[in-house]
């Protein structure tokens, strides 16, 4: 069994737990947190797992790497503290762990990143014999291995087009969505996330990766947004009101452009009520979110992954199939030899030794 201990308890680090503690090959070993609040409290209730599993909530990171565990799922936020994440994610790995976290966009196509991301890792990966695998929850694998394969079923291909379209109404996350995302602002308040060159450095690495995997040099990476306003005050469950003539639908999309037109390409389509925007992309059948792959050439591709929780929520799904990504990914690299990783190096593989089971 692999020690892991998982590092933040938000939204990424309670689907975390879970997933440690479904996987065979892994055992939770600790769990850190920042809130003095969550100090103490047992592990499967941060969860929200509903049962204990006898690890307690600690404050203590040096403790925890001084323990050497095998593996550390570091779930902490990088879009607001990138230079604590990163040094965070030194101390992991110098400390011999195989760290996988969504928190370092730079590092989706790590080749390709800044030298004062990339040599901090390469540095404590010398020093300390740890491992590095960056992928994102938006999801990852919509933004790379799943188009990266069905690209490959076409005859000709001319643009690869990864959409994310979700319906925020019952996604509990009020800072991001009202403040991060814009949702419910004037339409003259800039989001944090859609300023300009911000969608390019969140989503340009992987469209880096996929133009590598696919053996294209790009012109350039560049980005288009859209915004719109709601025509009628909305009320969503977790989140309250949402006034008439705010922003209630956000559209922006990151562009490869190959020899001046754009062919690998990441869009997002956000709304806070599906009566905004309804000649944008929806969901097949409705529902509040899917991940689409888009093969345009010959033939046409279109391949839709709706994910949900026990609850229904498919935003929440969509992070749960993300953070499987990352943790199925540990035992294969503890296997591996020491190093920084992206999602081209690692493989997706069968849930081996997961079928129909479920701890008590």
């Amino acid at each position: 069994m692999i020690s892991t201990a998982v590092w933040g308890t938000g939204n990424v680090g309670r689907l975390a737990i879970r997933a440690v503690d479904a996987h065979p090959a892994l055992e939770l070993a600790a769990v850190i947190v920042h809130d003095p609040g969550k100090a103490g409290r047992d592990a499967g209730d941060l969860a929200g797992l509903g049962r204990d599993l006898g690890v307690a909530a600690t404050r203590d990171a040096d403790a925890v790497l001084g323990a050497r565990p095998g593996a550390v799922v570091y779930a902490a936020s990088g879009d607001v503290r990138p230079d604590d994440a990163l040094a965070d994610i030194v101390r992991a790995v110098r400390a011999g762990a195989v760290v996988v976290t969504p928190a370092l966009y730079a590092l989706y196509d790590q080749r390709g990143a800044p030298p004062e991301t990339r040599d901090p890792v390469l540095a404590a990966v010398k020093e300390g014999g740890g491992s590095l695998f960056v992928s994102g929850v938006d999801p990852g694998w919509g933004n790379d291995v799943l188009p990266l394969l069905v690209s490959g079923l076409g005859t000709t291909v001319d643009v690869v087009r990864c959409q994310e379209i979700f319906d925020y109404s019952t996604y509990d996350q009020p800072d991001s969505v009202r403040y991060l995302v814009g949702m419910g602002q004037p339409m003259d308040y800039e989001p944090p996330m859609l300023a300009p060159t911000v969608p390019s450095m969140v989503w340009g690495g992987q469209v880096r990766l996929m133009a590598r995997a696919l053996g294209v040099e790009l012109d350039e990476v560049r980005e288009t947004v859209d915004r719109r306003p709601l025509d009628a005050a909305v009320t969503t469950p977790s989140m309250g009101e949402f006034e008439a003539g705010t922003q209630g639908a956000v559209r922006f999309e990151v562009q490869g452009v190959v020899d001046g037109e754009p062919r690998i390409v990441i869009e997002h389509v956000t709304r806070i009520h599906a009566s905004c925007a309804p000649d944008w992309p929806v969901p097949p059948g409705g529902g509040d979110g899917a991940h689409r792959v888009v093969i345009e050439g010959v033939p046409r591709i279109e391949v839709t992954v709706e994910a949900t929780d026990e609850t229904g929520n498919r935003a929440a799904g969509g992070n749960a199939t993300a953070v499987g990504r990352l943790v199925s990914a540990i035992d294969w690299l503890v296997d591996a030899e020491p190093g920084l990783y992206d999602a081209l190096d690692v493989p997706l593989r069968p849930a081996a030794g997961r079928l129909g089971r479920r701890r008590p």
